[in-house]
């Protein structure tokens, strides 16, 4: 049993009922030299859902996130992003669709040798005119919202725990209000209650801010957890469902991913 974007339940719709797709993926193909990594790629992505990617290593996970976001280009399909071919924009109109998303990269991939405020400040310096003061003020905001304590804005990455990394990277994809938010891997290297910690603040996050979540994750508790879809990526293609769907499904690598001794204890932790 295959699972279609198109058949998946989510809270997000426009006037009639109809979804909002806001990410829309359509026959991409990824090679490398000989290695074709994707090959004919559909996918849409509601507006206020999170949907989960997932697959074995070497899939293709990240590759597909940083198509999206323009840091590598595929062979071949389209992607868009609120309804523009991301493939076919000038410069400015890939600024102006850079401010309506955050991306949280794996460990945060903050500049070392900025604080974490100043971190945050990146983004607004490149997209908004503001004020430094004002900056400023939004970014401690922004360490409030993502449950960093107040001194933790005066410090240098090296000085922050990997969690505490995470959520400085957070609060920076945060700093413009994006409407998307891109997450790679949030808690890996976190122990399960980081990790949890982390699923229920992004959970929070989606709620409060109407967000629209995109994250590539191994953690199944992220899935149970969080996730309103998921979407495999097997085969060069993709499988798309919730949990319950995805149980059912009989191919090999589904099977043992959902239902081996982590699938099984995710599971009843869910139940």
């Amino acid at each position: 049993m295959l699972s279609s974007p198109s058949s998946s339940p989510t809270s997000a719709s426009e006037p009639g009922g109809r979804r909002e797709a806001v990410i829309r993926v359509r026959g991409l193909r990824t090679q490398f030299g000989a290695q074709v990594v994707h090959d004919g790629v559909d996918l849409d992505v509601y507006r206020g859902e999170v949907l989960g990617l997932v697959g074995g290593s070497g899939t293709g996970k990240s590759v597909l996130l940083r198509e999206i976001i323009g840091l590598i280009r595929p062979s071949g399909g389209r992607i868009e992003v609120f309804g523009k071919d991301t493939t076919g924009l000038d410069a400015e109109a890939v600024r102006r669709m850079q401010s309506r998303w955050g991306v949280l990269f794996q460990d945060g991939a903050l500049f070392s040798s900025l604080t974490v405020l100043e971190n945050i400040m990146v983004p607004l310096k490149e997209h908004a005119a503001l004020p430094p003061g004002m900056m400023e003020q939004i970014a401690r905001v922004k360490v409030s919202m993502v449950g960093l304590p107040p001194d933790a804005g005066a410090k240098y990455p090296s000085q922050l725990s990997g969690g505490m990394r995470k959520r400085a990277g957070l609060a920076r994809a945060l700093a413009l209000d994006p409407e998307i938010l891109f997450l790679d891997e949030p808690t890996a290297g976190l122990d399960p209650i980081g990790a949890a910690a982390f699923d229920e603040l992004i959970g929070n996050l989606k709620r409060s801010l109407g967000l629209t979540v995109f994250m590539v994750t191994h953690d199944l508790d992220s899935l149970y957890a969080i996730c309103d879809r998921i979407a495999v990526l097997i085969d060069k293609r993709l499988i798309v469902g919730t949990t319950e769907t995805l149980v059912q499904e009989e191919h090999p690598w589904i099977r043992d991913y959902f239902h081996g001794p982590r699938g099984r204890a995710a599971r009843a932790a869910k139940e």
